[in-house]
């Protein structure tokens, strides 16, 4: 069996799973836990001498050990999991005692049950490993909006006591676990404690675990600021195209016409059937260049602001054409009062990615019509060269008599 390949096939296959079968309900228990998951097995396993076969075994488990949530019931989805990996193993019936192993892995997670071996020992260590670490509020919280979402309204507070319950009772298998997460989960144990006392007299209908909260709240903050960054990014090298593709059309024409005053304007003289092809060759370059010209002339503000305009938040501070006439004393005390004030802060990126992408149209706009230009101008000026030439032959071909009289 080639180890490597099935490697990749497993992961690609468990992917795609959960990309067709996306379900909104799995906040937790989704592609990224799995992947975490897979993360924490190659970080146990490397601990130990395990041989190439068991490594796989452990592999495999973990990329499957969830994906039964996509298709049955929570209470069941370890023995759909299993079906799911079998159906995967199909490609490779004679493996009869790697699968038995596998399913025996992926059944290992399922809570009530304790790990026989080593395999099994790690990948139930991997799907808890979060118990153990900084990640708990965050992932506890998630699991309990899952729960919720599948099973309906269950307060905060009655949730943590759930948890703390399972944590009491939760052990670790692998000696590597033992080791590095046993402190860290009893710290976890006793916050989780903590909170619970603290709100214990809370009669709101639902008690969120603030440090969740805050976790969760600075994933979305990251994950807005990803995106302004790569829309801001793909904008930029959009905006990168489009001057190459101005500055081709403006050295192509560039040298057409170069060529055309150095060197056909002198046959002019005397071939003089060339003159309307010319003038047409010429014209379509010399208006194709201006085109592209336009299209990336750079177009400059003001360059100015006032203390109303950061107050009323009107002035996008991004921009260099809204403050390169302002004093650094000025610049800077606008950017800290814009620093502290998030509203503004995004607004002004929202702001630049729209006008980033204003500009963008316009230029895209006018390098189109240069390009249409300088297509039609070819095809008209090979025309008009072709029906010059023949008619010029045309004339040079017709035999005179003696007397000038045309035979």
């Amino acid at each position: 069996m080639d180890y490597n390949n099935i490697y990749k096939k497993v992961e690609t296959y468990v992917s795609d799973m959960f990309a067709q079968s996306h379900d909104p309900k799995l906040v937790y228990h989704n592609l990224q836990h799995t992947q975490k998951v897979v993360s924490r097995v190659k970080e146990i396993a490397g601990h130990y001498n395990l041989i190439d076969t068991d490594v796989l075994i452990v592999y495999i488990a973990a990329w499957f050990h969830d994906t039964g949530y996509l298709a049955a019931e929570p209470a069941v989805h370890e023995e759909k999991s299993v079906e799911l990996m079998k159906d995967f193993m199909k490609e490779y019936p004679g493996e009869v005692d790697l699968i038995k192993s596998i399913e025996e892995c992926i059944m290992a997670t399922k809570a009530d049950v304790k790990p026989l071996n080593l395999l099994q020992q790690i990948i139930a260590d991997a799907d808890t490993y979060n118990l153990g670490t900084k990640e708990f509020n965050t992932t506890n919280y998630l699991v309990y909006k899952e729960h919720t979402l599948r099973n309906g309204y269950m307060s905060m507070q009655d949730w943590n006591k759930k948890a703390l319950k399972f944590l009491r009772h939760h052990e670790y298998y692998t000696s590597y676990c033992k080791e590095t997460l046993m402190e860290s989960k009893k710290k976890n144990i006793k916050k989780l404690k903590k909170n619970i006392e603290e709100n214990k007299d809370d009669t709101t209908p639902a008690v969120i675990d603030k440090e969740a909260v805050k976790a969760t709240n600075n994933l979305t903050t990251k994950g807005i600021q990803t995106m302004l960054r790569l829309t801001s990014e793909n904008h930029m090298k959009l905006s990168d195209m489009a001057d190459g593709k101005a500055n081709i059309l403006i050295s192509v024409n560039a040298i057409i016409i170069s060529v055309i005053l150095s060197v056909l304007l002198r046959r002019l003289q005397v071939d003089t059937y060339l003159t309307i092809p010319t003038v047409i060759f010429l014209t379509s370059s010399v208006c194709t260049i201006v085109v592209a010209i336009l299209a990336t002339r750079p177009k400059v503000s003001l360059g100015t602001f006032s203390d109303e305009d950061i107050d009323n938040k009107k002035t996008n501070l991004l921009f260099f054409g809204n403050f390169y006439k302002s004093s650094m004393e000025e610049y800077e005390k606008a950017m800290s009062k814009m620093m502290v004030d998030s509203e503004y802060l995004y607004g002004s990126l929202v702001k630049d990615i729209y006008q980033l992408g204003v500009v963008l149209a316009r230029k895209y706009r006018l390098i189109r019509w240069a390009y249409n230009i300088f297509m039609v101008g070819i095809i008209i000026s090979v025309i008009a060269f072709a029906i010059a030439a023949i008619f010029s032959h045309s004339a040079d071909g017709v035999i005179t008599n003696a007397q000038g009289t045309p035979l």
